[in-house]
């Protein structure tokens, strides 16, 4: 299908880096600072909510604690998961500079994420691709939805004709709300139920647009 784009809105996890890793070992880290956690987070565990908002994400992976302790815990997660993104970082997927470069020179390119605060600049500090970035914002700073705050990132930066790029079916979601297409990322953690267009690596961008 041929899109006739002047900008980019970019999910984070699953579509640019996967990161999944790194979040677990913040849990990890997490858990051994109260009583009350007895399940393991692992990096599959990680990917099954990543794209859900923090408080969804907390539900799913502990229903048996009280909304109290999933708020403490939260909390203390928040710390050691952007410590760990800080430090460590994800895996950046493949060709993801030289895809950036080329898009870059096309469109203008954004990223909107369910993350907290603070994530995505350790994403662009650690893959050093702040550059080819306009804007970006997520759930952390706004506390909406993603299809509010991609509404808000396209009013504020006057985008006319944006495509969201996502592996979720919470990003596909955020694209119909807004009516822009949307560019399913077929490699990340997700399934959908449509999309304009569907690429298996990132790298297809450049082949796509």
């Amino acid at each position: 299908m041929q899109l006739h784009l002047d900008s980019l809105i970019f999910d984070l996890d699953g579509t640019l880096w996967d990161a999944s890793a790194t979040v677990a070992q913040g849990f990890r880290q997490a858990r051994q600072r109260v009583s009350y956690v007895h399940s393991d987070i692992t990096a599959a565990a990680v990917q099954a909510v990543t794209g859900q908002p923090y408080p969804v994400v907390y539900e799913r992976l502990f229903p048996y604690l009280t909304a109290e302790q999933r708020e403490e815990f939260r909390h203390i997660c928040a710390r050691e998961e952007l410590l760990s993104a800080r430090q460590q970082g994800g895996e950046p997927y493949p060709q993801l500079q030289p895809t950036l470069e080329y898009l870059a020179a096309k469109y203008r390119l954004f990223i909107v994420s369910n993350c907290q605060q603070g994530y995505i600049e350790a994403f662009l500090a650690h893959t050093q691709t702040g550059r080819y970035f306009e804007g970006h914002t997520c759930f952390g700073a706004r506390q909406q939805p993603k299809a509010d705050n991609v509404r808000a990132l396209i009013r504020h930066f006057g985008l006319r004709h944006p495509a969201y790029v996502g592996d979720t079916e919470g990003d596909y979601l955020a694209a119909r709300a807004n009516d822009i297409p949307f560019v399913f990322a077929a490699y990340g953690f997700g399934e959908v139920p449509g999309f304009e267009a569907r690429i298996e690596q990132l790298g297809d961008l450049q082949q796509l647009l």
